[in-house]
């Protein structure tokens, strides 16, 4: 199967390594891979395209990530698409919010091919995409 991404960050940069990254993956299969440079960006994306999974930073203009899962969780076509976190930022009390939010992964700036592996077979149900 053949899952769609969408990645969301206001750095050009780390979208093409987000995207670089899942694409070396063993044993993932990456359909589409969409990209927004913030929430709001990101939500009208979700509205038009099927989307397995959302990577997603922290801090963005126009509307942050933690916005922008608020904004998912209140949208029944929104609410069970798995969101992993991308972010420098890690504070406890913020990443506590989030995951009570439905956020279902972290992965902490600058990342390994291993760790976004490691969090996407977590997600996925354990199928071994390290």
């Amino acid at each position: 199967m053949a899952y769609n991404i969408l990645i969301v960050d206001d750095s050009t940069t780390t979208r093409a390594i987000v995207a670089r990254t899942l694409a070396i993956l063993p044993g993932v299969e990456i359909g589409q891979v969409f990209q927004a440079s913030n929430g709001l960006e990101a939500l009208d994306l979700l509205d038009k395209n099927w989307v397995d999974i959302v990577f997603a930073d922290i801090n963005m203009p126009v509307m942050d990530g933690m916005a922008m899962v608020e904004e998912m969780v209140k949208r029944q076509d929104m609410e069970k698409i798995p969101v992993i976190i991308v972010s420098t930022e890690g504070s406890q009390t913020r990443m506590e919010d989030l995951f009570r939010m439905g956020v279902r992964g972290y992965i902490r700036k600058p990342f390994t091919v291993e760790k976004v592996g490691q969090v996407l077979c977590d997600i996925l149900g354990g199928n071994d995409v390290r």
